[in-house]
């Protein structure tokens, strides 16, 4: 049997280089608020638009004044196609970065699921500061779910590996706090939870 050692050379190179991207140390950032701290690793992999815009803010200091302000139940979801979200972010400001382009959970395979981020957005394209973290798992946000009427769904891009207690404690506070739209009438927190975020592993 004659053997191409060309082809044992080049099978040798996958078998090293699939266990390689499976140890990806995968960039983790800590949200620290004045109840406890969240540890959320961030996907930049699989959403590399998404998670590397949620850095760049990170990176330059604009969620070092943060707030959680929205939670979405069921028993305050005004939309059919329910989910349980806490929201997040900066709000509309001057110093926001240009928006980017929107990953499909059909493109990076990141479902969005208990614990996972996902960009809050308009149309398509539209995301900038403002996210949410899953509380349960949520397939109305994925694409083709019924959510959002496009049907485009939400970035995901990130998942909370410690402190999904005090994401859960978040989601039950109350939420009858000042809104400026009927769909967020009865989801705004009375009293916004202040964070500021940075990396603790590059």
């Amino acid at each position: 049997m004659i053997v191409d050692r060309r082809r044992l050379v080049a099978g040798a190179a996958l078998v090293v280089a699939v266990p390689a991207l499976a140890r990806t140390r995968l960039p983790r950032v800590l949200l620290t608020t004045g109840m406890g701290r969240i540890v959320i690793e961030l996907d930049t992999v699989r959403a590399p638009v998404t998670a590397g815009n949620f850095l760049r803010y990170v990176d330059r200091g604009l969620f070092a004044d943060g707030h959680f302000y929205r939670v979405v139940r069921p028993n305050n979801d005004h939309n059919p196609a329910t989910i349980s979200v806490v929201q997040g972010g900066l709000s509309p400001r001057e110093d926001l970065m240009p928006p980017i382009a929107h990953e499909t959970t059909a493109i990076t395979g990141i479902r969005n699921t208990d614990g996972v981020l996902s960009m809050a957005r308009d149309a398509p394209g539209s995301a900038t500061s403002e996210f949410s973290i899953s509380v349960g798992d949520n397939p109305a946000l994925d694409f083709g779910g019924a959510r959002n009427p496009d049907g485009q769904g939400f970035a995901a891009f990130g998942r909370v590996v410690s402190g999904m207690t005090l994401v859960r404690r978040i989601d039950r506070l109350p939420a009858d706090g000042p809104s400026d739209s009927p769909y967020t009438e009865g989801q705004m927190l009375a009293r916004p939870i202040a964070f500021a975020i940075r990396r603790i592993r590059a």
